[in-house]
């Protein structure tokens, strides 16, 4: 029964015959495009969940001193799951071999599993069963992200990489902001369970087509698999025994992206509580929408250009850079708590954010080695989800000194966001040679 759900699934069958794929032989610029695409739609999911929708939801089942605690903790559990279920999935489509493809099959009951999750976030009538879902979505999307993450070192030729790193970094850039903005308008607390139904709806809509446009457009080259397929305990094994470990700029690398992520993940992930306790907006979602937003837009202003000019003075430099630029964000926003300033600060950030995402997983890649690239690349991304897990724990940081002190958790938060972004950017220096 499983090598036919994916070998054949019926839907893709019948999608196939008026949609073929379009093999990727010579690299062309829509190409590009169907290798990023589902980045459009995972951001969006994950920017929507931890900015709008779960520091809103999480308020209906939990005490207000605790709500930065049992986001925390909520969205920690859901990471560590994700930070397995990512590298692993990753290393069982390396060793995979199915009609379709090593990544496609993956990709495909990832994403539907995840569409099945999605409207449990509304259904939920207490912490438990959000904490349930959540964790469950984690699962399973990065089951999906695992193997589609491979197509870039799989597929680009080395001299593109920084072009490609650039156009997932804009994919995932566009459907962050577009999605956080929508969520800010259409689940507030005047719109209650009929905007998060919406919502939900149209991030499920979303998801759908841009799995579909993935694995019916993009035609994965022959791969060379070990064996038919593997277990989730071989798969590990195989990532703990691993040879990048050894390699001591790999892991200089990792340490250093971790950090990088644990500081852009903690200014984001608690701006929601921040503007409304701390700047004491009314409307403390369209205003964390507007911190996404405006973020978004430093990206923008840099994602491509910062992507060419890795392929030309080098992915570390560049990376340094984000992390100086971040820190400045960082102290921008504690030196002052008015409403426009922590704005600006949001484009800085966003720069920062811009510059570093399209520099440093060209770096990635670079280390991906033929027909291990998912495993790899799994690997970096355990530094993404630690990095963003561990931001999590500053939430029992906040509260615990803001009971000493009120709003004094808050500035305990914006240094632990400094100080990730200058050991972070410092420690890329000890990535010296590619693997």
């Amino acid at each position: 029964m499983y090598n036919y759900l994916v070998n054949s699934p019926p839907v893709l069958v019948c999608l196939e015959k008026y949609m073929p794929n379009i093999n990727i032989s010579n690299f062309r610029r829509w190409d590009y495009v169907k290798i990023t695409i589902l980045g459009f739609a995972t951001t969006a999911l994950w920017q929507s969940l931890h900015s709008i929708i779960l520091p809103q939801r999480i308020l209906d089942f939990v005490p207000e001193a605790q709500k930065n605690t049992y986001l925390g903790i909520l969205t920690l559990c859901g990471l560590l799951l994700a930070m397995f279920a990512q590298p692993i999935a990753g290393a069982i489509s390396d060793v995979s071999r199915f009609k379709w493809g090593r990544r496609r099959p993956y990709i495909f009951w990832g994403m539907v599993i995840s569409l099945l999750l999605l409207p449990g976030f509304a259904w939920a009538g207490s912490f438990a069963a959000i904490f349930a879902v959540y964790c469950l979505l984690q699962v399973s999307a990065n089951t999906a992200q695992g193997p589609y993450q491979a197509f870039l070192p799989e597929m680009v030729p080395e001299q593109k990489r920084g072009m490609a790193s650039g156009f997932r970094s804009l994919f995932e850039l566009a459907g962050g902001v577009s999605f956080v903005l929508i969520a800010g308008k259409v689940y507030t607390d005047k719109t209650g369970v009929e905007g998060l139904w919406i919502l939900l709806g149209s991030l499920g809509f979303v998801l759908l087509v841009t799995m579909l446009t993935t694995v019916l457009l993009v035609h994965e080259k022959p791969g060379i698999a070990m064996k038919q397929n593997t277990s989730p305990l071989a798969a590990f094994k195989d990532i703990v025994k691993s040879d990048t470990w050894k390699n001591r700029s790999f892991v200089w690398f990792l340490i250093s992206r971790l950090l990088f992520y644990m500081g852009f993940t903690t200014i984001q992930q608690f701006a929601f509580y921040y503007v409304q306790d701390v700047v004491g907006v009314d409307d403390p979602a369209a205003t964390a929408a507007l911190f996404v937003a405006i973020a978004a837009g430093g990206m923008l202003i840099v994602v491509w250009p910062a992507g060419y000019f890795s392929d030309k003075v080098g992915r570390r430099l560049m990376t340094a850079i984000a992390g100086v630029i971040g820190a400045s964000g960082i102290v921008l926003i504690a030196l002052t708590n008015s409403y426009g300033a922590i704005l600006i600060a949001a484009g800085v950030i966003g720069v920062s954010k811009g510059i570093f995402d399209s520099t440093n997983w060209a770096l990635a890649t670079d280390f991906a080695s033929k027909n291990r690239e998912a495993i790899y690349l799994g690997i970096a991304n355990v530094a993404t989800t630690g990095g963003a897990a561990l931001a999590r724990l500053v939430g029992p940081g906040i509260d615990y000194f803001n009971l000493q002190s009120p709003l004094s958790g808050y500035n305990f938060m914006l240094i632990m966001c400094i100080v990730y972004f200058v050991i972070g950017g410092a420690m890329v220096w000890g990535v010296k040679k590619r693997a």
